[in-house]
């Protein structure tokens, strides 16, 4: 067998487009999609509520509203939690399963959005959202991989951006709900408690739910797989897919038994794709995304629009630009390819982050109202344009190419220790932004992040490869010409 006739390469779909797969024209993988991007939905409102619900915390809690300090812990100890689960979360996908990761993650939402809503002090409050945090990391890990190993190589990014989308829809929602429950008796505990009902609902749906098939297959489930992959592909395709599948799962399982951290940094091919998948992870957190979505409101607050109400409906703006964005990303990352949607969207990201660092550091320096005024709008303009470039490419494509870039036997580890670079990185920044803002001004911090989002720039350009339309074959015989500077033509 050669390259071009793997099951769902390029080369093996021109010669035969009927076997071509449409997004659109399988209800079964859509509705898979769906389900499993319910983690995505959680990961997003869990992540983004806290932002509205911050601003009535610190009303009820006057210990909070006194210290930059425990606001930052609210916020932080979720990603905490999300850094252990994804830690955990590869082990537990190549332990046992996608399916079963997935249900341990709901347990986790539904446990924790109890204990955030009936938190009876600042304190309970941090241990509900390290509870929700976990399952944060754990569907962070998870749902990218279950989506991806299900998905036929034509479609795969599309698919797995969905994921993104639904992540990008939770802040979305979470903006929502903040807003609904503004002038409601007990705002903030309601705002973090309904995350609790699309967990539970998950948590059903994934019981009617198969497992992924290439988990399977290295299980010894063949059966179980090819009754999964026959609801994927048509009968002549799918012939040639269970025949790749079963010679990739007997070479998986030799491999599998020394599947250590050790052994896996053995293998330059490994350390290379690491370096970029991790690399994605750590940039896409300290380009500060999260510096915006978590913080947005309180942005808002600080470019002068002090209403609570305001800076919510100003936040919830930059949030549809960021699901708006990402349903472009959709079609743009199987399309225009991950690297060059990579690098459009930083060379976007940079821009607005100066426009943002221009607009803080005049507005300090404003000496009428309406100047301050102007600069204030500047910087709101700022945020929509960062969420408007970041949204389509640096949004889904680590997540995107972190699905893909790992050989199936090192693909819950690996993916959970890019996941886990994720939510360090993430923790770095959100547990600094205020206090850097503080002691150095809210312009320099955008500053610094716009000479962070070069490097990021300069580090797509010579680390990220294209993988755009690759089969995971394909994939790794891409990492072993990087790695040995050989063009591999074959098995």
């Amino acid at each position: 067998m050669t390259i071009p006739t793997i099951p769902g390469s390029s080369g093996y779909l021109d010669i035969h487009p009927e076997r071509k797969i449409s997004m659109f024209k399988n209800p079964y993988i859509l509705g898979l999609t769906y389900v499993a991007s319910i983690g995505g939905l959680l990961f997003g409102y869990d992540t983004g509520v806290i932002s509205g619900a911050l601003l009535y915390i610190k009303d009820d809690f006057p210990a909070v509203g006194q210290s930059h300090f425990l606001q930052e812990t609210i916020v932080s100890m979720a990603v905490a939690g999300a850094i252990l689960g994804a830690a955990i979360g590869g082990w537990i996908n190549d332990t046992y399963g996608r399916k079963k990761a997935t249900i341990i993650a709901d347990v986790f939402f539904v446990v924790g959005a109890i204990v955030m809503a009936a938190a009876p002090d600042p304190y309970i409050l941090i241990i509900g959202r390290v509870f929700v945090g976990f399952g944060v990391g754990v569907a962070s890990v998870t749902a990218p991989v279950y989506i991806a190993e299900l998905s036929p190589s034509e479609i795969r990014g599309a698919l797995v951006t969905t994921n993104v989308l639904m992540i990008t829809g939770g802040v979305f929602v979470s903006y929502l709900v903040n807003l609904g429950f503004a002038n409601v008796p007990g705002t903030w505990r309601w705002m973090l408690g309904v995350s609790g009902v699309p967990a539970a609902a998950q948590f059903f749906l994934m019981l009617l739910l198969p497992e992924s098939p290439r988990w399977l297959f290295i299980n010894r489930r063949e059966n179980d797989a090819i009754i999964v992959l026959g609801k994927i592909y048509g009968s002549d395709r799918l012939e040639d897919e269970v025949v790749l599948l079963t010679a990739q799962s007997e070479r998986d399982r030799r491999k599998r038994d020394d599947v250590t951290v050790l052994h896996v940094f053995k293998s330059k091919e490994i350390r290379l794709a690491f370096l970029a998948g991790a690399g994605l992870q750590a940039f896409q957190q300290f380009i500060g995304i999260n510096t915006v979505m978590y913080y947005s409101p309180t942005i808002v607050q600080m470019a002068g629009f002090h209403s609570n109400e305001l800076a919510l409906q100003l936040s919830l703006i930059v949030a549809g630009l960021n699901a708006a964005g990402t349903v472009l990303g959709i079609y743009l990352i199987d399309h225009a390819g991950r690297k060059k949607l990579a690098l459009y969207s930083l060379g976007g990201i940079i821009a607005s982050l100066i426009i943002l660092s221009v607009s803080f550091l005049n507005q300090s320096s404003a000496t009428t109202r309406n100047q301050n005024d102007f600069y204030g709008w500047l910087a709101v303009s700022g945020l929509a344009l960062y969420m408007a470039f970041f949204s389509p490419g640096m949004g889904p494509v680590p997540w995107t190419v972190n699905s893909e870039i790992y050989p199936q036997e090192y693909r819950g580890m690996c993916g959970g220790m890019s996941a886990t670079v994720n939510w360090v990185s993430n923790l770095i920044v959100v547990q600094s932004f205020l206090s850097i803002a503080d002691a150095a001004g809210t312009g320099p911090t955008f500053l610094l992040l716009a000479v962070i989002a070069v490097v990021a720039f300069l580090f797509v350009v010579l680390f990220v490869p294209e993988t755009k339309g690759l089969t995971f074959d394909e994939v790794e015989l891409l990492w072993r010409e990087r790695a040995w500077g050989i063009e591999v033509g074959g098995w």
